[in-house]
């Protein structure tokens, strides 16, 4: 799928689309090595204008009207339960590449239309080691949003749209902390505002590494710690 320049042209799409010209280190934000032994997946990070919930959060460096899609994933699931994630799997037969995976990934857990999707572009590969998959980033702006909801119960419980501005007030900003048998794993996390929902993880990894590289991040407190 060709990669559309149509639609809007909010400044923070134009950020978004010149972020997927860079090389982007994910290991520098704190993602342990993947094995040999991967399986390629794709995610669809969306950012939009928000619709009628703008941000709590004043005196962002991003406007109150830009927000990213997210959803929860049903506690019963085997592999991340219960945790805030971008639209996403494995790549299938069907799928011609990344983009395809992560379009129709998020039409099957979200039931948006993918026609009011632009796709900016993708980020480089970053490896998923808990599961053994190596996944595509794909950046997009939702030129005409639509009605989203959790489709299948079973996998994913509850999709929302948070505002950026929200996520990026330092006082929603922490360290998760979370053993892995004889270590300890320490990443960039965010807590969802007025809500006790810890977002965590690889997407909270992903999350802040992009906030970092397009310059919105504000200065936060690392040594506030969350266990999970």
């Amino acid at each position: 799928m060709s990669v559309s320049t149509a639609g809007e042209q909010h400044p923070a799409r134009s950020h978004l689309q010149a972020l997927c010209t860079r090389d982007i280190d994910w290991q520098r934000g704190l993602l342990p090595a993947a094995s040999d032994d991967v399986r390629p997946a794709a995610v669809l990070i969306l950012f939009g204008k928000l619709d009628d919930a703008p941000a709590v959060t004043a005196d962002s460096p991003v406007s109150a009207d830009i927000d990213v899609l997210l959803q929860r994933r049903a506690a019963t699931l085997r592999s991340h339960p219960g945790q805030i994630s971008f639209p996403g799997g494995r790549l299938e037969p069907g799928d011609t590449d990344a983009v395809s995976a992560a379009l129709r990934e998020a039409r099957e857990e979200t039931g948006l239309d993918p026609a009011g999707v632009d796709v900016l572009g993708t980020l480089p590969d970053a490896p998923l080691a808990v599961s053994r998959h190596v996944v595509t980033p794909v950046l997009g702006w939702w030129r005409h949003p639509s009605r989203v909801a959790a489709v299948d119960h079973a996998e994913t419980v509850e999709v929302f749209r948070v505002p950026v501005a929200d996520l990026l007030n330092p006082d929603n900003r922490v360290t998760s902390v979370r053993p892995y048998g004889t270590r300890t794993f320490r990443a960039p996390a965010f807590t969802l505002a007025g809500t006790n929902t810890l977002l965590w993880g690889f997407t909270g990894v992903l999350l802040s590494r992009i906030f970092d590289e397009l310059g919105w991040a504000e200065p936060w407190d690392a040594a506030r710690e969350v266990v999970v």
